[in-house]
């Protein structure tokens, strides 16, 4: 008899733990907010922090003259000799 009833309490056990368990984290959920409150309002929305990236960045290049930029033929000198200079005649 004793594993019937198991073997029916094991097969019938999500349909009584859900409602149990919904009942329990609504309770939980209800009773957290009464302790703590309401949060406060938000004054303003928080940006994003790809938005905050951008900002920044924007207020670094605020004062630079965009103008002036390294040439490459410059920029190339500071790159690794194993790999440019090595198709590449010596300077004289």
């Amino acid at each position: 008899m004793w594993s019937v009833l198991w073997a029916a309490v094991r097969s019938k056990a999500p349909y009584v733990t859900f409602p149990v368990a919904f009942v329990v984290g609504l309770v939980g959920y209800h009773l957290e907010r009464f302790l703590r409150g309401d949060p406060p309002p938000a004054a303003e929305e928080e940006k994003s922090i790809s938005e905050q990236r951008e900002d920044r960045k924007l207020q670094e290049i605020a004062g630079k003259d965009l103008t002036k930029v390294v040439s490459l033929k410059e920029k190339l000198e500071f790159a690794p000799r194993a790999v440019l200079n090595r198709n590449r005649p010596e300077k004289s």
